[in-house]
C-alpha cells in the first residue's frame, strides 16, 4: 500500500482500501501503542471512574448544594446561581485549552493534575464555610472536570482507533453512572437534611471514583501517543483541521461566556445593538474578527462538516443537558414527589445503553445512529407532554433513549473523521455543547416556560393581567428589590413575557378562580416539552442531509491516518 506519511486515508472513493489493507492499518496502529491488553483495560476504566467521579460532583451540586447554599452562607439566589456556574463554565474553557498542550504534557501528568483538583475541589466543598470559598471550590471542580474531558476523549480514541465510536459511547456511560451514584446517594441518606452542614458529608462519597482513577492510572507506566502525533501530522495541521470557521464558533461563545463572568464587561455590554443584544452582537463580532485572523494565519477555513457539528451541538446539548435539567421541575405536578427519581431513572437507562452502543453501530453509521436517537427523543418528549400515572414511566424510556447516544456518537463521528485535528477538534465539539447550554440551552427553555406561565394566567385572568401591565405592580423578592410581577423580557432579540405566577394567586380571592388557575399551570411543564420536541426535530433533519450527503459520496467509512514507516 502507497500513502504518504502522515497522509489522510479515506476508506471511500479514490482513497478505496479493501479488507486486507483495512486489517494492515488495524494492526498497525495497534502494534505502535506498543500497550498490552491489561494496560489498555486499565487505562478505559481509570478514565471511566474520572468520569464518574465529575458525575457525581455534579449531581450532589445541582440537588444538594443548589437547595443549601443560600441559607447556609447568606447569599441570595442570584449567587448560588453563580456558584453552580462556576463548576460548569471553566470546564469547556478548560477543554479547548487544554488540547493544545496535552499532547506535550502527557495523559499520565495531566490526569494526575486532574486527579489533584478534584481532590482539592471535594475537600473545599466539604469544608466550605463561606461564599468565596465554595466558590473557590466550584472553580476547582470545574478546572478538573475539564482536563479530564480534555484527556480522556483523544485517549480512549488513540487506545481504541477501529471502535471509535463504540469505546466513546461505553466510556461516556461513566457521566449517567455518576448521576446515579450521587443521586441514589443524596436521596436515599441526605433527602431529609435541612442544612448545608448536613448534607454536605455527601461530598465524602466522590472520594471513591477519584481515589480509585488516581491510583489507577499511577500503576500505569504507558500511554498511548495521539494518532495525529504518532503519524506525524504537525500542530499546523492539526489547527487548520480546526481552522477559521472552527475559530470564529469557539471565540464567540467563549468571549460571550467570559463576558457574562467578568462584572465590568458584562456592565460594558448591557443593553442592545440593533435587533440583538449588545452582548450577543459584540461576541460576533469578535468571533468573526478572531476566526478571520486565525484561518488567515493557518490558511485555512477548516473543515465545514466539523463547523456545521458544532453548530448541531447547540440544540443538541439543548436536549440532553438543559431538558434534563428542567425536567424535574417540568415533571412535578404530574409525578409529585417521584419527579426526583425520573432523573436518576432516565440516567440509569442511558448508563446501561451505552455498554451496548456497538450493536446498533453494526447496522448504521453514527449518522444515522444520531437520526434514530433524535426521533426517540421526539416521541419521548410529546409522550412526556401528554401522558398521565405509570404511562409517564414508559414516555421516560423513550427520552432516555433518545438522549443515550447522542454526545459520545458526536464524539466519536469526529474522532473518526477528522483524526488529524487530533484533540483539538474532538474537545472543542464537546465544549461547543457545554458552552451553549448554558448560554443558550438553560434560558431557552426558561423563557419558553415563562412565556407558556404567563399565557395560563392569561387566559383565566385577562383583566388582572392587563391591570399588571399597565400599572407595573411590583413585589419584594427575597433579596429586598422591588420586582415587577409581569416583566416583557427579551430572549436573543425574541420577546416575551414573563409573570410571577405566585405573586399573581396572591391577587385572586375567589378559591374556584384559584384552582382554575392551578389547573391550567400544570399544564405549562407539557407545553414546554412541547417546544423542547422542536430541538431533537432540527437535529433529525440535519443528521438526515448529513447521511444524504455521505451516500452520495458513496458511504459513510471512518477516515485513517498512516504512520510514516508504513507509507
Amino acid at each position: 500500500m502507497f500513502a504518504i506519511p502522515g497522509k489522510t486515508v479515506n476508506k471511500r472513493g479514490e482513497g478505496k482500501m479493501d479488507n486486507q489493507q483495512d486489517q494492515a492499518v488495524a494492526s498497525q496502529t495497534g502494534s505502535h501503542q506498543g500497550l498490552s491488553e491489561r494496560e489498555k483495560i486499565m487505562l478505559f476504566w481509570a478514565s471511566f471512574l474520572a468520569l464518574t467521579a465529575a458525575g457525581v460532583g455534579f449531581v450532589l451540586r445541582s440537588l444538594a448544594g443548589t437547595q443549601h447554599w443560600g441559607a447556609a452562607f447568606e447569599i441570595t439566589n442570584d449567587q448560588v446561581g453563580a456558584l453552580f456556574g462556576a463548576g460548569l463554565w471553566p470546564i469547556a474553557i478548560t477543554m479547548i485549552l487544554f488540547s493544545l498542550v496535552v499532547d506535550k504534557v502527557g495523559y499520565k501528568a495531566s490526569m494526575m493534575c486532574a486527579f489533584a483538583l478534584q481532590g482539592i475541589a471535594a475537600v473545599l466543598t466539604i469544608y466550605a464555610n463561606s461564599f468565596n470559598t465554595m466558590l473557590v471550590a466550584c472553580l476547582v471542580a470545574g478546572l478538573g472536570h475539564g482536563i479530564v474531558e480534555a484527556c480522556i476523549n483523544p485517549l480512549c480514541a488513540s487506545i481504541y482507533r477501529d471502535q471509535k465510536s463504540k469505546m466513546l459511547n461505553i466510556l461516556h456511560a461513566s457521566w449517567p453512572a455518576g448521576i446515579v451514584i450521587g443521586g441514589v446517594v443524596y436521596l436515599t441518606m441526605f433527602k431529609g437534611a435541612t442544612s448545608w452542614a448536613e448534607v454536605s458529608g455527601s461530598f465524602w462519597f466522590m472520594f471513591l471514583p477519584v481515589i480509585a482513577y488516581g491510583v489507577m492510572f499511577l500503576m500505569c507506566h504507558h500511554y498511548p501517543v495521539d494518532e495525529r502525533v504518532e503519524a506525524k501530522v504537525p500542530m499546523s495541521e492539526m489547527l487548520k483541521e480546526f481552522g477559521g470557521l472552527g475559530a470564529f464558533i469557539a471565540i464567540t461563545f467563549l468571549f460571550y461566556e467570559i463576558s457574562n463572568q467578568v462584572p465590568a464587561l458584562g456592565a460594558a455590554l448591557a443593553g442592545d445593538m440593533g435587533p440583538l443584544p449588545k452582548k450577543l452582537a459584540v461576541s460576533i463580532i469578535v468571533g468573526i474578527i478572531g476566526g478571520a485572523f486565525f484561518g488567515g494565519v493557518v490558511k485555512s477555513r477548516g473543515k465545514i462538516l466539523f463547523f456545521i457539528l458544532c453548530l448541531i451541538m447547540i440544540p443538541l446539548a439543548t436536549a440532553e443537558i438543559a431538558t434534563d435539567g428542567w425536567i424535574q421541575k417540568l415533571m412535578r405536578p404530574t409525578m409529585g414527589e417521584y419527579a426526583g427519581w425520573a432523573l436518576v431513572f432516565s440516567a440509569g437507562i442511558m448508563m446501561g445503553l451505552r455498554f451496548f452502543a456497538g450493536v446498533p453501530l453494526k447496522f448504521m453509521s453514527p449518522p444515522g445512529l444520531l437520526l434514530l436517537s433524535s426521533v426517540f427523543s421526539i416521541i419521548g418528549l410529546f409522550a412526556l407532554s401528554m401522558a398521565d400515572g405509570l404511562l409517564v414511566w414508559f414516555a421516560f424510556v423513550f427520552y432516555a433513549i433518545g438522549q443515550t447516544f447522542y454526545w459520545p456518537t458526536v464524539l466519536g463521528f469526529v474522532a473518526e473523521q477528522f483524526p488529524k485535528g487530533g484533540a483539538m477538534t474532538l474537545n472543542t465539539v464537546s465544549a461547543m455543547g457545554l458552552l451553549t447550554v448554558g448560554i443558550f440551552g438553560f434560558p431557552f427553555l426558561g423563557a419558553v416556560q415563562d412565556a407558556y406561565t404567563t399565557k395560563a394566567v392569561e387566559k383565566t385572568q385577562p383583566a388582572l393581567v392587563q391591570s399588571l401591565r399597565a400599572e407595573g405592580t411590583t413585589f419584594t423578592n427575597a433579596e429586598g428589590a422591588d420586582v415587577p410581577i409581569l416583566n416583557r423580557n427579551r430572549l436573543f432579540g425574541v420577546k416575551y413575557d414573563a409573570i410571577n405566577a405566585e405573586e399573581v394567586k396572591k391577587q385572586i380571592t375567589d378559591e374556584a378562580a384559584l384552582a382554575v388557575l392551578d389547573k391550567d399551570l400544570t399544564q405549562v411543564g407539557r407545553s414546554t416539552l412541547r417546544v423542547a420536541a422542536v430541538l431533537p426535530s432540527i437535529m433529525a433533519i440535519s443528521f438526515l442531509l448529513i447521511m444524504i450527503w455521505y451516500r452520495s459520496q458513496g458511504g459513510y467509512k471512518p477516515v485513517h491516518l498512516v504512520h510514516e514507516e508504513d507509507a
